[in-house]
């Protein structure tokens, strides 16, 4: 049993980590939270559907850096020590962010708004390549041999609870900027994006003040009070040849797969709902959100779990949970949103115009809101504009430019425990790999060697999740579940690895 002050201690250093790691989480999902909005402010309008997948190559950006992070960082990190590191990891992240809701639209600045976004993308992605390694790597060098899976689980909650804040503060400030619904949307897709942002650097400085006051990890600070550090990190995980095939294993025996259930179950899933289904906004976002709070728990509960069974197995079966279910759950998904076999209730239509002048010229905007009722309870707003020119009245029709659906309450929640369904998945291969990470390498190379699989497995690999499975249904139209094949074959061939390679059990660090 642990004394009371050493208890203490391990419950100070898993806030002060976590309260860092979460804002950060918040700082990088952000930008994917609001993909289709900022798709329409960086982006040319032309073509809606290249905008979102240049946004969704943006976002991905932000992961495939995160590998070079994690070697600057992670080396900085085992020659310098842990505090700093991931101390300076957090004022990058926190300024870029606050940077991007500065950036002046496409509209304003042309080609060069889209590039600057990309370029504040990456160096989000370098910071988060060291902060996660930094804050795992100081809990665990803190926390005993039986307690270390479940201790560092409460990190492995900072990822899900970033994206749950992240959708919070972004429906507040919607719902904050106008009580008439339509006005708040148009000021939100305006300007009002910009405030989650701008936002953060509060939560920064909150977090910098709180980090400052955090002492150095005790395994490290043995290892820089004996003069033993690593000269070169970098040489000692990837040179020398049991170190590497740790880092291998790692990286496709668990994180590959880890990566793309993570990004699967909470951002493609959210990506699907309101591309694909066309949910509404605020719905699209609750889903999600009350799924993430109803699943959170089990991040701990797993962590703790494999203190007592191993690591292994209850990460692989979470692949294998997603591997075998992923298509019927979309299936679903999708189902619950189809109004294609239902009767429209032509009784309660609803058509609304409104017409905005354009400027001195008599010309005006004429917007035409159509919302449908069906039996099944769904409801379709449309809404379409076109220009009516005032010498000629010739009318030039534009594309439909948003339709969304409103979900009964009783398919509402059924989405609801779907994505719980995805999200529990997420639990167990997420919320033991942190203690299986730490425990596969020594102490003088260990935030460097964690961190590059980690960061390929879940950056590159479950990074392009959301992109690659939104290329493939542009690509494959025929079947809108194509895009799933990429994390359920990455998930398969890590499941496979996995299996025959790794060890489950518990190890002590040395």
């Amino acid at each position: 049993m642990q004394p009371k002050k050493e208890k203490n201690k391990i419950w100070s250093v898993i806030w002060a980590s976590s309260v860092g790691t979460l804002i950060e989480w918040y700082d990088f999902y952000i930008f994917g939270s609001l993909a289709t909005v900022i798709a329409s402010q960086f982006f040319p309008k032309t073509n809606p559907t290249a905008a979102l997948l240049a946004t969704l190559a943006t976002f991905a950006a932000g992961f495939i850096v995160r590998p070079f992070g994690a070697l600057f960082f992670g080396r900085l990190g085992d020659i310098v020590g842990r505090k700093y590191t991931f101390l300076l990891t957090l004022i990058i992240m926190g300024g870029s962010t606050f940077a991007i809701g500065l950036v002046p639209g496409y509209d304003t600045i042309g080609f060069a708004a889209p590039i600057i976004v990309l370029v504040l993308r990456l160096l989000q992605g370098l910071a988060l390549g060291g902060e996660y390694g930094g804050a795992a790597t100081y809990v665990a060098e803190h926390a005993p041999d039986n307690k270390r899976g479940f201790y560092t689980s409460w990190i492995q909650t900072t990822a899900t609870l970033g994206l749950f804040v992240s959708l919070g503060v972004i429906l507040i400030t919607r719902q904050a900027l106008d009580s008439n619904e339509a006005a708040s949307i148009a000021k939100f897709n305006d300007w009002g994006w910009r405030i989650p942002f701008l936002l953060s650097i509060v939560l920064v400085g909150v977090s910098i003040y709180i980090r400052l006051k955090m002492k150095e990890s005790p395994l490290f600070a043995q290892l820089k009070a004996e003069g033993t550090t690593s000269v070169n990190p970098l040489r000692e995980s990837f040179r020398h040849k049991n170190n590497l095939k740790m880092v291998l294993l790692a990286l496709f025996g668990a994180t590959m797969g880890q990566g793309v259930v993570w990004y699967t179950g909470q951002f493609y899933a959210q990506s699907f709902i309101e591309n694909v289904c066309k949910i509404d906004f605020e719905q699209s976002r609750t889903i999600l959100i009350w799924a993430i709070l109803f699943a959170t728990p089990f991040f701990i509960v797993f962590g703790g779990w494999s203190d007592k069974v191993g690591r292994k197995w209850i990460m692989l079966t979470g692949m294998l949970l997603a591997i075998l279910t992923y298509r019927p759950l979309f299936a679903q998904l999708y189902s619950l949103s189809s109004v294609e076999n239902e009767t429209e209730l032509v009784f309660k239509k609803q058509i609304n115009r409104k017409s905005i002048s354009i400027g001195e010229t008599g010309n005006f905007l004429r917007t035409i809101e159509t919302k449908r009722f069906y039996n099944n309870g769904i409801s379709v707003s449309e809404i379409a504009t076109d220009t009516v020119y005032s010498n000629s009245m010739h009318m030039i029709a534009q594309p439909l430019v948003k339709q969304s659906k409103i979900l009964p309450q009783k398919n509402y929640w059924s989405m609801v425990a779907i994505v719980f369904l995805m999200i529990f998945y997420v639990t167990m291969v997420y919320g033991p790999i942190a203690a299986f990470l730490v425990e596969l390498f020594p102490t003088r190379i260990r935030y460097t060697s964690m961190s590059l699989p980690y960061h390929i497995g879940n950056g590159v690999f479950g990074g392009l999740t959301p992109f690659i499975a939104t290329l493939l249904t542009t690509i494959y139209t025929a079947d809108i579940l194509v895009g799933l094949y990429y994390p359920i074959i990455i998930a398969m061939v890590c499941f496979i690895i996995g299996a025959v390679y790794i060890q489950n059990k518990t190890q002590k660090m040395y």
